[in-house]
């Protein structure tokens, strides 16, 4: 790319060599770029940088979830956490065993510090365009946490037994 367009249609040289979009990638050693998110949605959690791109492919892998929008959800342990907010499949029923259900198959796809730790049912807020408005979530998501507010379709890992998730529970 030789530059950005001007509003009078002239070319602007860019800064750098290279187009910089804020999209994270990964070279694997045969050269393969494998697509990690945004620059802008990375957040800590103890200390752990986590992609919810990354996990959101993991959540619409579960049979019930048709969508999935991943925010950093304020913990006084760890920062924040990832909390998920999804939209189910028609016929899929938004309660406390679905939820298991999704705990369960995050806790066999993800490292213990990666894994979603809250999960709300919800409608996505999404653009003209279609795109879920993360930063909504996220405002969203702070307030409440603010407020110490708990949505009434939201569900979170330590609600369930170590027995029920059915794996010994790991600390990240």
């Amino acid at each position: 790319m030789q530059g950005y367009q001007a509003d009078d249609g002239d070319v602007r040289a860019g800064r750098d060599t290279v187009y910089h979009t804020g999209d994270v990638a990964a070279i694997d050693a045969d050269g393969y770029l494998t697509y990690v998110g945004r620059a802008d949605d990375v957040f800590k959690s103890s200390d752990y940088r986590i992609s919810p791109f990354e996990l959101e492919s993991v959540l619409i892998e579960h049979p019930a979830v048709t969508e999935a929008a991943v925010v950093p959800s304020p913990d006084p342990m760890r920062l924040a956490v990832p909390k998920a907010f999804l939209a189910l499949a028609p016929g899929q029923k938004a309660d406390r065993d679905t939820a298991l259900s999704i705990f369960r198959h995050c806790r066999t796809a993800l490292a213990p510090f990666k894994r979603v730790r809250r999960i709300e049912f919800a409608e996505l807020p999404k653009t003209i365009s279609g795109k879920i408005r993360r930063v909504e979530l996220r405002r969203a998501e702070a307030a409440n946490r603010r407020d110490d507010k708990r949505a009434a379709l939201e569900f979170r890992e330590e609600d369930f037994s170590e027995d029920e998730l059915g794996v010994r529970s790991e600390r990240a």
